[in-house]
This record gives structure tokens, C-alpha cells and sequence, in this order.
């Protein structure tokens, strides 16, 4: 909930910005009112069908990627632009929880699309293509753009400009080049609400379905085919988060701290499963093992640990990134309890799956 609280807050700064000094002269519950409207739209979008959401996704990312090409042409046709821009700096490493945290948060979505692997029919194989061509994808789209930020524009210049995009896109096409690349931003924010509202109410209702929590999250709705629950709650819970937090930097760091600590265990658990049990079955295997998952370890808890220890400084009132770790190390006692007292059964196979499933499977969604 917190990574689709903090998209939708940005989401609701960006729309206030648009209309320029309105933006600034806005209530403070503005931005929270717009933040948690966008996300109770968007959820009732998905609610209705995996069908309009994924439609969605696809129109906001094809206009994504297409702002991402024309930026990058335009940002490396710049007249006064330069690679000598692309120098390092001699800042040390004071801003170096800023830079982690603005850096994984970039990249964060390459993990959602294992989200709905269970509803995916031969993930063992679908699965790998996806996410590695989605990943090659990203990194040429994300380095490229900044890339070419640098080139057209140096440090200082950057360091002074709201919006780096903007100034570009203006300095070379006009005001209505400054326009569109900010409209394509607010799309680009929107779609990635919502393919978060897509995805992540999937996990509680794949653990639901498997036992692992409370058996109300794992049910299908009888006419939509969506799992409907776990989407309502998922959406509560990240309006609560918007009106308890009000803030994209206390939002995102909340998000991150707690699933890239997350992940951190689920990387580690490839090198744990591999040597408890040997023989088991493995139709994907990692390349570079141990070294990839042992990289990938090291280098995402030393982003963590400059995050924290950046954050627990920051004079932020009742505020602390610790407080998200806190939250997300209760998970160990509450699962520990849940196995040993859970009363709540596996969802038999038999139950219908949610509309993802059906359409992978070859079954109408009204059938």
C-alpha cells in the first residue's frame, strides 16, 4: 500500500503543478484528496475485470515509452549539449541515502510482474522472458533519459530546475513542448498506479489461496472475476497511509525499506532452497550462481543501510524509516503464530481463479 500511496501522491502534486501557481496556493488536503480519489478510481477500474486494467496499463505504457524516445532524441540533439557534463562530482558520500533511495525506488517495478506468476499458465517459462526483456527495457529507457539529461543540461543547471524534463523539452520546442512532456509524466505516474493496483493486491490473495493468511483475501468475485477483497483492502489500506503520512519522500522510503528488506530475504531464500533441497526440480536457473543472488544481496543492503542511517536524521517529526522495519519484522512472529494456530484452509484448486487465470488458462471470464 505504500508504494501506490506515494504514486498517487505524486500523482495528485504533479496534477496541482500543472496549473501553476494554483498549485501552490492549495489547501493541504488537497493533494491527499486527490492521492486517495485516484486510488479509489483506479481500484474500482481493476475491480471491474483484469480486462479494463490491463487496457489501461497498455495505453500509459505505450504513451511512456514513446515520451521516453522523443526526450531522449531531443535531449542528445541539444544545442549547447556536452558529455564533459557527465563528470563526477567530489560530494562523498553525504547524499548517498538520497541517491539509493531515488535509484531503487527507478527501478522498483521490475518486480511486479511476479506477482501474478501463479495465475500465469507455464511461468517456468513466460515468467523469465518477461522479466528479462522488461529489465533490458527499462535500463535502456531509464540510463538513456538520464543520460541524456546530463548531456543537454549540466549539474548546476539541473540542481536549479524543478522539472529537468520540462526545461529541456521547452528550451528546444517551445512552451508546448514543456507541456506535453509534463502531461506524458502525469500519464507515465498514472499508469504505474496503476499497474501497482494491478498486481500487488495479488500477493495477499495468492497467500490467501495457499493458506498463509486470512481465507476472505483469496476470494474471486462470482460476475467480475477479480479478487475483489483483497483489492478493497489493499486500496484502504493505502488511503490510510496517504492520510496518515501526507508526504511522497516519508511514503517512498517507507515502501522501500520494507520490500527491498523483503526482498533481500527472498534473494538470499534461492541460495538457502538450493542447498536444503538439491534435487528439487528447477526449470529456471540463475546465471552467475552464487554470485548473482550474493551481488544483488550486498549491494541492495548497502543501499538500505545509507537509506536508514540518512533518514533517522532527517528532523522529520514523528518520522523514522525504522518504523516501517519494525512493521515488516512483526511479519516473523505473526507467521510463526499464524502456522502454529491458523484455522483458515488453502483455497481448494477446484475454486475459480481470478480473470488473470481463467484468460491464461483459455476460460471466458463469463463462463
Amino acid at each position: 500500500p505504500a508504494a501506490i500511496g506515494a504514486l498517487a501522491t505524486f500523482f495528485g502534486e504533479l496534477l496541482l503543478s500543472m496549473g501553476g501557481k494554483a498549485g501552490t496556493g492549495a489547501p493541504a488536503w488537497a493533494v491527499p484528496a486527490i492521492a486517495a480519489a485516484t486510488i479509489l478510481f483506479l481500484s474500482g477500474v481493476n475491480l471491474l475485470g483484469a480486462r479494463p486494467g490491463s487496457a489501461v496499463q497498455t495505453f500509459f505504457t505505450v504513451v511512456k515509452i514513446a515520451a521516453l524516445l522523443v526526450l531522449m532524441v531531443v535531449s542528445f540533439t541539444a544545442a549547447a549539449g556536452s558529455f564533459t557534463h557527465l563528470r563526477p562530482s567530489a560530494t562523498g558520500p553525504r547524499n548517498l541515502g538520497m541517491g539509493a533511495a531515488s535509484v531503487i525506488w527507478a527501478y522498483d517495478g521490475w518486480i511486479a510482474v511476479s506477482m501474478i506468476a501463479g495465475e500465469v499458465r507455464a511461468p517456468e517459462q513466460l515468467m523469465r522472458r518477461i522479466i528479462v526483456a522488461g529489465m533490458l527495457a527499462i535500463v535502456f529507457l531509464y540510463v538513456g533519459a538520464n543520460v541524456g539529461y546530463f548531456y543537454a543540461l549540466p549539474v548546476e543547471a539541473m540542481a536549479a530546475t524543478v522539472g529537468v524534463p520540462q526545461r529541456i523539452m521547452a528550451d528546444r520546442l517551445g512552451p508546448l513542448g514543456g507541456g506535453l512532456i509534463a502531461g506524458a509524466i502525469l500519464c507515465s505516474v498514472f499508469g504505474a498506479l496503476n499497474g501497482n493496483i494491478l498486481a500487488k493486491p495479488r500477493v495477499a490473495y495468492a497467500l490467501a489461496r495457499d493458506g498463509l493468511t486470512f481465507s476472505v483475501l483469496g476470494r474471486v468475485h462470482p460476475r467480475w472475476a477479480t479478487p475483489h477483497i483483497a483489492l478493497i483492502v489493499h486500496a484502504l489500506g493505502a488511503v490510510l497511509l496517504v492520510g496518515l503520512l501526507r508526504d511522497f519522500d516519508r511514503l517512498t522510503t517507507y515502501f522501500i525499506v520494507v520490500e527491498w528488506g523483503a526482498l533481500l530475504f527472498a534473494v538470499g531464500a534461492v541460495i538457502v532452497l538450493r542447498r536444503r533441497w538439491p534435487d528439487a526440480p528447477r526449470p529456471f536457473r540463475t546465471p552467475g550462481y552464487p554470485w548473482t543472488p550474493l551481488v544483488f544481496i550486498l549491494g541492495t543492503a548497502a543501499g538500505l543501510i545509507a537509506i536508514v542511517a540518512q533518514e533517522t536524521l532527517r528532523p522529520v517529526p514523528n518520522y523514522s524509516p525504522l518504523w516501517g522495519l519494525l512493521i515488516a519484522t512483526a511479519g516473523f512472529p505473526v507467521y510463526a503464530i499464524w502456522r502454529r494456530f491458523a484455522t483458515s484452509p488453502p483455497v481448494p484448486e477446484e475454486e475459480p481463479t481470478s480473470e488473470l487465470g481463467a484468460a491464461q488458462r483459455g476460460v471466458a471470464a463469463d463462463q
